[in-house]
């Protein structure tokens, strides 16, 4: 059951070729496996802090370092998130009723919110990457940027009900509470593990207010949240976090 719950989180939220691991002719089940989303953030952005690691030994500047860090973010997300960081930022910023902005947010065509959020979530991610400086300290940062990320995620998840009865976001609503507890579990020991205990408490705060901004606004806007939104309040999350680590520890 593990391993269909993390196979299945890793084909929802990332390109990783993990196909082969899901059981012939069963359905997975969505909303169980949101206990496995902060997994996914562990591994995409140790990997990531690999790639970082790498660079830097390669003799490249923290700067370009960090930048190649995201690229390999990308290969393996597939910038699913980016994607909907910018749908999520159109509609929100155009459309003057909930239906309006909903149908905004399905459109595959990017306008100038959704464009201009991506740009400023590549900025705070390498800015942020390249302040921390050395590989330790990036590892750590983008370690908890993508599991409290993603732990925002099940947030939402939580406390809204879908915008829409239909695509990602319905197929992963309701999860179980033992599902919940494990994942919100995971981040909260994790960022315990890896740092003091007082960065580690701001760290879990900021993230748990990110991602709660972003469910007042969702609701506020189209009344819930859709795999866009999702998207984007783990992207604005871990923009948050990693800052916040940034402005704390950078080198």
């Amino acid at each position: 059951m593990l391993l269909s719950d993390l196979t299945t989180a890793f084909m929802l939220l990332t390109r990783l070729p993990v196909g082969r691991f899901a059981r012939p002719g069963v359905a997975p089940e969505m909303a169980r496996c949101v206990w496995a989303f902060p997994v996914v953030g562990l591994v995409v952005n140790l990997a990531a802090a690999l790639a970082y690691r790498l660079g830097r030994e390669a003799g490249l500047p923290p700067l370009l370092a960090a930048t190649w860090t995201l690229v390999a973010v990308a290969l393996m997300t597939g910038a699913l998130h980016e994607d909907g960081l910018a749908d999520t930022a159109d509609g929100f910023g155009g459309g003057a009723t909930p239906a309006r902005k909903l149908e905004i947010m399905r459109d595959s065509r990017i306008g100038s919110y959704g464009a201009l959020a991506v740009l400023l979530s590549v900025v705070l991610r390498v800015s942020a990457i390249a302040a921390l400086g050395q590989p330790g300290a990036v590892a750590v940062g983008l370690i908890l940027a993508g599991m409290l990320g993603r732990s925002g995620m099940i947030l939402l998840l939580v406390l809204l009900r879908p915008a829409r009865a239909d695509g990602l976001g319905a197929s992963v609503a309701r999860p179980p509470f033992w599902s919940v507890a494990a994942g919100l579990g995971l981040s909260v020991a994790a960022s315990f593990a890896l740092l003091p205990v007082r960065p580690a408490l701001a760290a879990v705060v900021l993230g748990a207010g990110a991602s709660l901004v972003l469910a007042r606004m969702a609701v506020v806007r189209i009344g819930g949240y859709t795999g866009d939104v999702l998207g984007a309040t783990e992207m604005v999350t871990g923009c948050v976090v990693l800052t916040g680590l940034a402005s704390a520890f950078s080198a």
